[in-house]
């Protein structure tokens, strides 16, 4: 039982060391944060401020090894006063930032705020300067905790949009995009005109965390700001595809329409195909047609076939035939050209009807039922166009495909009825 109650005791009395240790470390936190700065009124005497005009002047003209070496000496006669040690820490930074030195000139930036003795603006501005470098370097853990420092540590009033945008910034490289989305969220709210910039890396956010609603939202405020921008709106709309809002998928991307700013072949098929999906073939050919017309769209016969289908579900015949017939002229085998031998019957036109079927039937390519069906349509066609020994040919080749071979049959019932009429 003993044993039992010392080890109780001792769990207990670890567990209070380990919470007096986070305790600490908390308060230790606090206190630094709410910790104020108290530095005294500094002044460069003549001498030195001449000196170091000198110095930024070299810097100025890029005599950057000159400037070095003169700040060196500078800091070597400098003694222990700590204000005169920030400036010429601050100094020696700059010129090491100058010449891209920057893990030099980080070293020297955070000795300056290590002294600290250098007045609020210039103490805070190199603490924030420091995070920016160490976010330059990639080295994103330590920027976020130089920042959060500065953040605690900086007068509110201070603290600026483009402070939260470099937070959001460090919180994307780390894929942490909920943190980053807060940032930049405060960033945008606080500035009356802010970048595109910053919308971009809001809309990168909420596609990572795969927020496709919040996303469009975003993406209806960047339109609102930059309406000229295509890209905006092509990610709007494919947006609310793939949220099945197919009908506003369609308005947005037809208003870009509209705007003049589908200028690519992806564009204008994306559109096109909307339309279809959305059972408006008239308006998908209509796009279609005229960006293959002004030479946005390739004339392949996959566009051409595809403008053919969409005026025939439309309704439209002869648009329909006239995109099947240039369809046809550069494709390599008869299937376009059967099916415009089908409107082309369809529309008793019989001598164009008959052409389009010597074509398919000329060129060949097709399956075993599309052949037997072009030589039973041809069949009608010659009958039509009294041309009744072609007929009968043609039917008779039909009557070889299973498919078509009834029908052949009973035209060829048709044309002996015909023939005996003529007779008598």
């Amino acid at each position: 039982m003993g044993g039992i109650f010392r080890h109780v005791i001792t769990v207990a009395a670890l567990s209070i060391a380990l919470l007096a240790l986070i305790t600490g470390t908390v308060f230790a936190q606090v206190s630094e944060c709410s910790k104020k700065r108290h530095v005294g009124t500094h002044a460069l005497d003549e001498f030195t401020w001449k000196q170091l005009n000198n110095v930024y002047e070299d810097v100025g003209e890029k005599h950057y090894d000159e400037a070095y070496d003169q700040l060196q000496k500078m800091l070597a006669r400098a003694g222990k006063g700590s204000y005169l040690r920030s400036v010429l820490n601050q100094a020696l930074a700059q010129v090491e930032w100058s010449r891209e030195n920057y893990n030099a000139a980080l070293k020297y930036f955070e000795k300056a705020v290590e002294l600290d003795a250098l007045p609020d603006p210039a103490h805070f501005a190199l603490m924030y300067q420091i995070a920016q470098l160490y976010f330059m370097q990639e080295r994103y853990r330590e920027a976020l905790d130089k920042l959060e420092l500065w953040f605690c540590k900086s007068p509110g009033d201070k603290i600026t949009s483009s402070a939260w945008v470099l937070k959001a910034s460090i919180y994307a490289q780390q894929e942490n995009y909920a943190e980053t989305l807060k940032a930049i969220d405060l960033a945008i709210s606080m500035d009356d005109d802010p970048r595109e910039q910053w919308y971009q890396l809001k809309l990168a956010s909420h596609y990572e965390l795969e927020q496709y609603p919040q996303a469009a939202q975003t993406l209806e405020l960047i339109i609102a700001r930059w309406p000229e921008e295509k890209t905006y709106w092509i990610q709007l709309s494919q947006i609310y595809f793939n949220l099945k809002q197919d009908e506003k998928a369609l308005a947005v991307i037809a208003l870009a329409y509209r705007k003049a700013l589908l200028d690519t072949q992806g564009d204008i098929t994306y559109l096109s195909n909307l339309y279809s999906n959305s059972d408006l073939p008239f308006r998908a050919a209509q796009v279609l047609e005229k960006g293959i017309k002004d030479g946005v769209v390739e004339p392949t016969r996959v566009h051409w076939t595809a403008v053919a289908d969409s005026w025939y579900a439309a309704e439209e015949l002869e648009n329909s035939v006239l995109a099947y017939e240039i369809a046809g002229e550069v494709s390599d085998d008869g299937k376009i050209d059967l099916r415009r031998g089908y409107i082309l019957v369809d529309l008793e036109r019989w001598p164009d009807a008959l052409k389009a079927l010597r074509d398919a039937l000329g060129k060949g390519g097709l399956t075993e039922r599309e052949t037997g069906e072009a030589y039973l349509l041809r069949g009608m066609t010659q009958f039509n166009l009294g041309n009744f020994d072609n007929a009968s040919a043609d039917w008779v080749k039909a009557g070889r495909y299973d498919r078509t071979r009834d029908s052949a049959r009973q035209w060829m019932n048709h044309l002996r009825e015909e023939r005996q009429r003529k007779v008598l």
